[in-house]
C-alpha cells in the first residue's frame, strides 16, 4: 500500500511538472481550504435567497404573503419587517420572535449594510441569518440557511491536474495616475473599481494552443483588501469551467513582479447559488488562450 501511495504521489508531481512535492501539497491544501470555506456555516452553499427592498415596510416570515419568504423550519408565519426609509434600513421584529444580533435579542434596530466593503449587521433566527447588502445604492436582504438543501446535496469540487506551468511570474505595470475600470455584474449593473495596474505575462507553452504569446490582465482592488483581484474569462468558459469566468487573487507586486497561480483560479459564487451578485470580467480580461488549470465547473446549480 505504501509503495502504491508513493507511486501515485510521484505521478501527480510529474504531471504538475514541478518536480516539487511541496508545491503539489500547497495546492492540495489550498483546495481543501477552498472547499471548507464553501461548505462552512455562512458559506456560499448556505445562501438561500436575495430579496430587494422596496420603500416602506417589507414583511418577513414563512407565510408566502410576505415580501421576504423564509423557510418554515426556522421562522414563524410573521416575524417582522425590514423598513427602508431615506436610504436606511431598520428591522422591526414581532414580539416573541427570537431574532438576535451579535447574540443579543433585538426588537428594533437600524442595520449596517455591506456598502463600501463594510461588515454588515447579521440577524439570526434559528438556522437562518439575514443581512443587508447594497449594490449601487440598491439595498436587499441576503438570506442564508444552514439547512439549505444545496449544501446537503453538494458533491464536491473538480479541478484540472496541477500544472506548474500555470504558476506565472508576471511583470506588474502600475498605472501612472489613479485609474478606475468598469466592472459589470450579473445584475446588469456596472461598478467602477480602482485598478492599480495590470499584469503582463506569457504562458510558455501552457494552454491548448501550445504557443507563447503576450497576455495581460487588469487588476482591481477591493475595499479593505491588500491582495489584487483578477476577474477573467478564457476559452474553457462554458465548457470545462464556469461560463461567466473565474476569479484569481494575487499578493501585491514585489520588485515589479507578481505571481499569478492559475492553479488557484476558482469559480465565482454564482456557480453555486442564483442569489449571488457576481462581478464579470472587465473588457481587457478575456484571454485568447485556454487556462486549463484551477477549478472546473460541474453544474453546481
Amino acid at each position: 500500500m505504501t509503495r502504491l501511495v508513493a507511486s501515485v504521489l510521484a505521478a501527480v508531481v510529474a504531471a504538475a511538472g514541478a518536480g516539487d512535492a511541496g508545491y503539489v501539497h500547497q495546492i492540495e491544501d489550498w483546495r481543501r481550504q477552498r472547499a471548507q470555506r464553501l461548505t462552512a456555516d455562512g458559506g456560499w452553499l448556505t445562501v438561500a435567497g436575495l430579496f430587494w427592498l422596496k420603500p416602506g415596510a417589507n414583511r418577513f416570515g414563512a407565510d408566502a404573503a410576505n415580501e421576504i419568504v423564509l423557510p418554515a423550519h426556522s421562522a414563524p408565519a410573521q416575524a417582522g419587517a425590514f423598513v427602508l426609509e431615506g436610504g436606511r434600513v431598520r428591522v422591526e421584529v414581532r414580539p416573541g420572535v427570537p431574532v438576535t444580533m451579535a447574540d443579543k435579542p433585538v426588537a428594533r434596530a437600524e442595520l449596517r449594510s455591506d456598502a463600501g466593503g463594510a461588515t454588515p449587521d447579521v440577524l439570526a433566527l434559528g438556522a437562518l441569518t439575514l443581512q443587508i447588502i447594497d449594490r449601487g445604492g440598491r439595498p436587499g436582504v441576503r438570506l442564508k440557511d444552514m439547512k439549505n438543501p444545496a449544501r446537503a446535496a453538494f458533491k464536491g469540487l473538480r479541478y484540472f491536474p496541477i500544472d506548474a506551468r500555470f504558476r506565472v511570474v508576471a511583470t506588474f505595470v502600475p498605472h501612472e495616475k489613479p485609474v478606475s475600470i468598469n466592472v459589470p455584474n450579473v445584475l446588469g449593473m456596472v461598478e467602477s473599481m480602482p485598478s492599480p495596474g495590470y499584469a503582463s505575462f506569457v504562458l510558455d507553452g501552457a494552454g491548448t494552443s501550445g504557443k507563447t504569446q503576450p497576455l495581460r490582465l487588469d487588476a482591481v482592488r477591493e475595499s479593505g483588501e491588500t491582495q489584487l483581484f483578477f476577474i477573467f474569462r478564457d476559452p474553457t468558459a462554458g465548457k470545462s469551467t464556469y461560463g461567466a469566468g473565474r476569479f484569481l487573487y494575487a499578493d501585491p507586486p514585489a520588485n515589479g513582479k507578481i505571481v499569478l497561480d492559475f492553479n488557484k483560479a476558482y469559480s465565482p459564487p454564482c456557480a453555486f447559488t442564483p442569489h449571488a451578485t457576481c462581478p464579470l470580467p472587465p473588457a481587457n480580461n478575456r484571454l485568447p488562450v485556454a487556462i486549463e488549470a484551477g477549478e472546473m465547473f460541474a453544474g453546481h446549480h
